[in-house]
């Protein structure tokens, strides 16, 4: 370490003072204690050697003055919100504007639209897919989506409800609530397909066969009597048609008295009053006694009939117990009727719903199927056929409430006749 030269105090030329000998550990040691002695001074001991009770003091209260002074705590002064509040002067850099990309179609929505659009459609290894093999035309051969949902959910079970705000209560779909009564779906018990009567057989008993053809008369008299009580009716109509058409400047649909029934009553009337002239009555007016008087009868008939209501009234009160056990009778009697009357419709229903009129059709009855004395076979190698299968079953869906009561659509007639056309050409012969 080089020595730094000492100037003297009296102007004399600086001798070289002699360098330190003293090397690096000599000046750890004596800063290290010269620490330790500052410890003594201040603390009496050293410090490390102090116990935690002389070190350390728990402050439970605070002090008060202090607390009164230091701010409130508030959301503003935090540095994160600072942060967060902090706002540049230096405008945002914006992006650039992207096009929007077009929806991808996947692999099985192109090959249906390129069927739709009958384009060729290539299969593995680039290869042209045949267009008239099964699969490829136009027409979806895949489900629907009704066909793969249905069954899974139930149309009669609640939704669970959502709440809306104020002011839009009434936009709030209506709920299907599920009808208490049951379905005459689930009260049906028929059989799908229904054993035919002993009377049909190719070899009946004779009461049973007598008694099938009593029953199916007793059906063809009943349809032919609605036939004429129609054709009776209509014809009453078209009578009523053609007597109004026939009178003449009279609008249709009006009929016009001849006016010999008024002339007898005003001959009648003649006869009662003769010569004899009626005079109208002279209206007067009334007096102030008059109409105190008709004021004073009027409150005497009010009077008397409240005294008739009240009279009226404590006389039922005392038979109040009766009535109410008179009422109790009616009640009874009528849920007792209400509850007969629901059991014998559910009776009737368990049998199916055969001639009873749903909407503007009525559910069709069975057929009666039966043979007369002379067409019986008696034996199994004359047999004919008889019915049809496929009508009876759908009769038997319809009187079962599984397909709903239909007219048959009959292939109406052809109305236009045929025009023939004479040509000249028969007249050119050879």
């Amino acid at each position: 370490m080089a020595s730094k030269p000492a100037r003297s105090a009296l102007g004399a030329p600086s001798q070289l003072a002699q360098a330190s000998r003293k090397g690096k550990r000599a000046w750890r040691k004596k800063h290290r204690h010269a620490g330790l002695r500052a410890e003594e001074r201040v603390i009496g001991s050293v410090l490390q050697k102090q116990p935690d009770d002389q070190l350390f003091v728990v402050d439970t209260r605070g002090d008060e003055q202090l607390r009164k002074s230091l701010p409130r705590y508030s959301r503003a002064q935090l540095t994160s919100s600072k942060i967060i509040s902090a706002r540049s002067a230096v405008p945002a850099i914006t992006s650039r504007t992207r096009t929007p990309t077009k929806p991808k179609l996947t692999s099985a929505e192109k090959s249906r639209l390129l069927r739709l659009a009958h384009r060729p459609r290539k299969g593995p290894f680039n290869a042209v897919m045949d267009p008239t093999e099964f699969g490829a035309g136009s027409a979806p051969v895949e489900l629907s989506r009704a066909v793969r949902e249905s069954g899974t959910r139930d149309l009669w079970v609640p939704t669970v409800e959502e709440s809306f705000p104020d002011g839009l209560e009434n936009v709030k779909p209506v709920v299907v609530k599920k009808p208490a009564t049951d379905h005459p779906r689930d009260i049906i018990n028929a059989p799908a397909v229904s054993l035919p009567p002993e009377g049909a057989s190719y070899n009946p008993p004779v009461h049973a066969h007598n008694d099938l053809v009593l029953e199916a008369y007793a059906v063809e008299k009943r349809k032919q009597s609605e036939v004429h009580n129609l054709a009776s009716y209509r014809e009453k109509i078209e009578q009523a048609k053609e007597n109004a058409s026939n009178a003449e400047d009279v609008p249709a649909g009006m009929s016009v008295d001849d006016g010999t029934a008024n002339d007898a009553v005003e001959e009648k009337e003649e006869e009662l009053t003769g010569d004899a002239v009626m005079h109208r009555r002279k209206m007067v007016k009334k007096t102030k006694q008059q109409r105190a008087k008709m004021m004073k009868l009027r409150a005497d008939k009010q009077a008397l009939a409240e005294k008739a209501i009240r009279k009226r009234l404590l006389h039922g009160i005392n038979s109040v117990k009766s009535l109410r056990s008179q009422i109790d009778r009616t009640t009874k009697v009528q849920a007792e009727a209400r509850l007969a009357r629901q059991l014998t419709t559910r009776l009737r229903l368990r049998k199916g719903l055969a001639g009873r009129k749903f909407g503007k059709h009525v559910v069709p009855e069975s057929r009666i199927d039966v043979q007369t004395g002379e067409e019986l076979t008696e034996n199994l190698r004359s047999l004919k056929p008889e019915g049809n299968l496929f009508r009876d079953r759908f009769v038997s869906l319809q009187q079962r409430a599984l397909v709903e009561p239909r007219v048959p659509v009959l292939p109406s007639k052809r109305r236009a006749k045929p025009i023939l056309y004479e040509k000249h050409a028969y007249k050119r012969f050879q």
